[in-house]
């Protein structure tokens, strides 16, 4: 045997090796997970609605049109920061799902020169759209349409979309799983789905745990939400296909970061959770973004040209990299 297939023979174990361990925690992590599900507060699409519907005046007094938690005092800055993370190119189609009256889709129209297709589950937020979307001249650019994001192929095209992206929005989910799924059916080959989310905290001294847990029942029950699970999501989108490009902190300069306390100021407007005693209040959840895209090559054939084991295939098969 020679020495080169030797070397590919150890790789190839050593990659099984880290394969197995991985699972081995993935699976302990999922499993406690599908434990905290089970508690979670249930709604559906129309109670998020009725939500919205009725707080929609009081997030705009609060929030201003762009309705996001972890965000730029100059809120500018936020947006410019997503149009980089998302990744959009001139003349891209995107969705917007779980668009609010379309304050980033409206940005991103301007200033990314993209064409968004926006979907609210809010009547309200719909027809708020509508006119700022007519006062800023971006008929065509801008659309936005009534319905519920768990069905997407029930209002759109397959694979029509660059991008589908998801700015807090996609805690609203019933099923997470469910709406990974149908944003896979939007994106175009190579497109790329965007979720910038708050997850459950993971509770670096177990005694907190019982805290963490209860602070998200508030949270769900109050916003109409489903805090989702950070394993549980990487699970769903590399079960589906996806090829997961990046997962990390929301990197906001911290001179242009508004720190959150614009939450303490709508509670405190609209008295929805209202922490009563900050000192004692643990903080329950991490706010990540995970970047990941459709593979060009359908899954029957599999997803070789993305991992290391491509090594060993082109050896076995004599294969150059611009074949796999």
């Amino acid at each position: 045997m020679s020495d080169s297939v030797v070397f590919y023979i150890v790789i190839i174990w050593l990659l099984l090796a880290h394969v197995v361990l991985f699972a081995l925690v993935i699976s302990r992590k999922r499993n406690k997970s599908l434990e905290r599900t089970s508690t979670l507060a249930k709604h559906d699409a129309k109670d998020v609605g009725d939500f919205y519907d009725e707080q929609t005046n009081n997030f705009l007094k609060v929030y201003g049109e762009v309705i996001q938690a972890f965000r730029t005092t100059d809120v500018s800055k936020l947006l410019d920061y997503q149009i980089e993370s998302i990744g959009f190119e001139k003349g891209q189609r995107v969705l917007d799902a779980g668009c609010g009256v379309c304050g980033p889709a409206r940005y991103f129209a301007k200033n990314a020169d993209v064409t968004v297709e926006a979907i609210t589950i809010s009547k309200d937020q719909v027809e708020k759209s509508k006119k700022y979307i007519a006062e800023e001249g971006l008929e065509g650019k801008v659309n936005v349409t009534y319905g519920d994001y768990h069905h997407l192929d029930n209002y759109y095209e397959s694979d029509s979309f660059d991008a589908v992206y998801f700015l807090e929005s996609f805690g609203h989910a019933k099923d997470h799983e469910e709406v990974i799924n149908s944003a896979w059916g939007m994106l175009k080959p190579g497109g790329t789905l965007y979720i910038k989310d708050l997850f459950r905290k993971e509770a670096a001294i177990p005694s907190l745990e019982k805290d963490i847990e209860r602070e998200i029942q508030n949270i769900n029950k109050a916003y109409h939400y489903n805090v989702a699970d950070f394993y549980e999501v990487l699970h769903f989108i590399r079960k589906k296909g996806y090829i997961l490009s990046s997962v990390k902190t929301i990197d906001l300069p911290l001179e242009d970061f508004e720190n959150l306390t614009i939450s303490n100021d709508f509670q405190e407007l609209t008295g929805i959770n209202k922490i009563e005693n900050l000192q004692e209040y643990v903080f329950p959840v991490d706010f990540f973004e995970i970047k990941c895209y459709k593979p060009w090559n359908a899954l029957e054939y599999g997803n070789s040209r993305y991992f290391l084991q491509n090594l060993y295939y082109m050896q076995v098969h004599n294969r150059k990299q611009e074949e796999l």
